[in-house]
């Protein structure tokens, strides 16, 4: 099997891991697999996301990979991909590498063959650019040092919200040591990119259940982002007769990671609108404003602690308002200032006139 046929096959089996919210994560149309436009925070790459190996020893259900599934296997040398890349980067204007693996065995020899790829990379082909590094489970803490030194971004997937979960994925993966112990490692070091995660959504955790989590995970290991993973039977795997996730529940889940994350709401907040643990399938912070304004505020006396708890209003917009020193008396003003006018209308007084209020919905 020659690098190309490498690169279609090991691409198509990466295609798993998220590298972004799946509405920003685009396949690139045509010629090689594994070549995403990948969108978050305002910004726009274009990456090669490749396992480097996929055989896999591991039983995990959902994963088409895993130990006794039929895909076809194929593997990189550590020259093979950095030269594969290097290509990719200057003549089809690739802008960053994510790399993750399946694991045939030891998890610290998969990873020293990422490495030495991505050494490679950085040295003999000079790439400077963005590297996110995916750890395997149960890594050695000074390979995952050694990662952290040559990558951007490095991540672990958590997958599951919690032990029992993780157990009905899988046997192979002790959700304490083999992740969280390792998500710990990560947290210690310096990396431009941050640390991230990802969990599937399925019907074996509520919501609840999984934003505790995501929360705990934010306070404690200094993550910069999880993603969310609707749930896909894929065939040829055990679960591929299963239902698959929801993709609204998918996204009111990255509404209120969000929420969590750039507005600094508290996650007991959510508890409001919560049914048997799952969020209502609105926008999460609507329903949060529907059911806590008793009043409309006056935008002009609203602190910015309370502009960013109404629907169609954000941080930035929030800001310019208790910054300006012109009164807002007209609802055009609103939206020059980048806020969304009919979401807002219901929980504001503009110039002493009021939409209707939440008795009124």
């Amino acid at each position: 099997m020659n690098v190309l046929e490498k690169a279609n096959v090991l691409g198509y089996a990466g295609r798993y891991d998220s590298c972004g919210p799946k509405a920003c994560e685009v396949e690139v149309n045509g010629g090689l697999g594994g070549i995403y436009y990948a969108k978050a925070e305002h910004k726009t790459c274009r990456l090669f996301k490749t396992l480097m190996d996929n055989n896999c020893a591991f039983d995990c259900k959902y994963c088409p990979n895993a130990h006794g599934c039929s895909t076809k296997k194929a593997s990189y040398k550590p020259e093979e991909l950095a030269g594969l890349f290097d290509y990719l980067h200057k003549q089809l204007k690739v802008d960053g590498l994510f790399l993750s693996s399946g694991i045939a065995g030891d998890p610290d020899k998969i990873t020293e063959r990422m490495i030495e790829a991505v050494s490679l990379l950085r040295g003999k082909y000079g790439f400077n650019g963005y590297v996110h590094f995916k750890v395997l489970p149960g890594t050695s803490y000074e390979l995952i040092k050694q990662a952290s030194e040559l990558a951007t971004r490095l991540s672990i997937n958590i997958e599951a919200p919690n032990k029992a979960v993780l157990n009905e994925l899988t046997s192979c993966k002790d959700y304490k040591i083999d992740i969280l112990r390792r998500q710990a490692w990560i947290s210690r070091f310096d990396l431009a990119g941050g640390q991230t995660t990802q969990m599937i959504i399925n019907d074996l955790a509520t919501d609840k259940d999984i934003l505790r989590m995501v929360d705990w995970e934010y306070r404690n290991l200094n993550l910069s982002r999880v993603y969310f993973a609707a749930f896909r039977p894929v065939k040829g795997t055990p679960l591929e007769n299963a239902e698959p996730g929801s993709l609204v529940r998918q996204n009111r889940l990255y509404n209120v990671d969000f929420l969590l994350r750039a507005y600094g709401y508290k996650i007991k907040e959510f508890d409001l609108v919560m049914g048997a643990g799952m969020l209502p399938r609105q926008d999460p912070k609507l329903a949060l404003a529907q059911a806590t304004f008793e009043s409309p505020l006056d935008i002009n006396e609203a602190s910015f602690d309370e502009l960013i708890r109404v629907p169609g209003v954000g941080p930035k917009t929030a800001r310019k308002i208790v910054e300006s020193k012109v009164k807002i008396t007209k609802y055009e003003q609103l939206h020059e200032l980048g806020g969304w006018v009919k979401r807002a209308k219901p929980f504001i007084e503009v110039g002493g006139k009021r939409q209707a209020m939440l008795d009124e919905f």
